[in-house]
């Protein structure tokens, strides 16, 4: 037989962990190709090469053009490619999930479809974004009760901040024109949110439609998530590019916030987020695992598959 052209794909064990790589890595306007165990990226700038084997997960933004031996290397090396748009603030499409293990999978499922862990989740969220109240015993409506409070306020906040008319939040999906400005620019700026919030879901393997807050809808976890950063980030950067009034203002919003995101690193505190509404234990870039294929018993314990499990049927 002949011999299989090009290098070897590596063995499980010979790849780097999770917790040791690189867990974003943004490419974008260049050629992305393999040269032997690296991915190349050419641009007028010369040519970059990348380990794969410590790649997390390559956002493509504009301008990439990738090929399919890259792809293939980023297969073998357990890395993923995720489509977005410029500093990952739009999510187009993604390839293999970065996790190998289902665990935070599992985890997003199992609290999802009972009643008192949904909760939980939902609770350890509004924590998140708004630590200095206590939410223990609080209901979901009231939890939506003082969300509305304090988002209502955060508009009021960034209005008198920069000098802003404010009426209210008034936003149509087919209408953006007819929005008035700080209104075109909140609508920008959350959609911003919602690209990186979406390439970070996928990247770890979990299920955008299944929310805790939101539901019914593809993306229901994608707002969940995306939540939490709404008035810290969007909110603030969508008055501002309003109050400047520039002749390009969506367009604006949006190099703002990509600005914002790549300085305040929200991909990665993203990824610890997720964890930890989900209550995942361990260290957050220890999850991925490797191709560990496991079978389900009703004990409740895995056991390894891949083995015979008895000479003779138990029947």
């Amino acid at each position: 037989m002949k011999p299989i052209p090009g290098s070897r794909p590596a063995e499980v064990q010979e790849l780097a962990r999770a917790q040791d790589r690189l867990s974003f890595i943004y490419l974008e306007r260049c050629q992305i190709h393999r040269e032997s165990n690296a991915i190349t990226s050419t641009s007028d700038k010369g040519v970059v090469h990348i380990p794969a084997a410590m790649i997390g997960a390559l956002l493509l933004g504009p301008g990439t053009n990738i090929t399919h031996q890259a792809m293939m290397l980023l297969a073998d090396s357990g890395a993923t490619a995720v489509w977005v748009g410029e500093h990952g603030v739009r999510y187009y499409a993604h390839g293999r999930p970065l996790a190998r293990r289902t665990r935070l999978l599992e985890l997003q499922a199992a609290a999802c479809v009972n009643r008192d862990e949904r909760l939980k989740v939902a609770r350890r969220m509004y924590e998140l974004r708004f630590p200095d109240e206590s939410v223990a015993t609080a209901t979901l409506k009231q939890l939506r009760g003082r969300e509305g409070t304090r988002v209502r306020q955060a508009y009021r906040d960034a209005a008198e901040d920069h000098g802003v008319t404010w009426d209210k939040r008034s936003y149509k999906p087919t209408e953006f024109e007819a929005s008035d400005p700080v209104n075109q620019a909140l609508t920008a700026a959350t959609s911003c949110l919602y690209g990186v919030t979406h390439a970070v879901i996928v990247a770890l393997g979990l299920v955008p439609g299944l929310g805790f807050v939101h539901t019914g809808q593809d993306r229901s976890f994608v707002y969940d998530v995306a939540d939490l950063y709404k008035t810290e980030i969007a909110v603030p950067i969508a008055f501002e590019m309003a109050a400047q009034a520039g002749d390009d203002l969506p367009g604006e919003t949006r190099r703002a916030m990509r600005d914002e995101i790549h300085a305040r690193r929200l991909l990665t505190r993203c990824v610890r987020d997720i964890h930890t509404v989900l209550a995942a234990s361990g260290d957050p870039d220890d999850g991925y695992g490797w191709d560990i294929l496991e079978l389900w018993d009703e004990s409740g314990e895995s056991i390894l598959a891949g083995r015979s499990w008895g000479d003779e049927p138990d029947w």
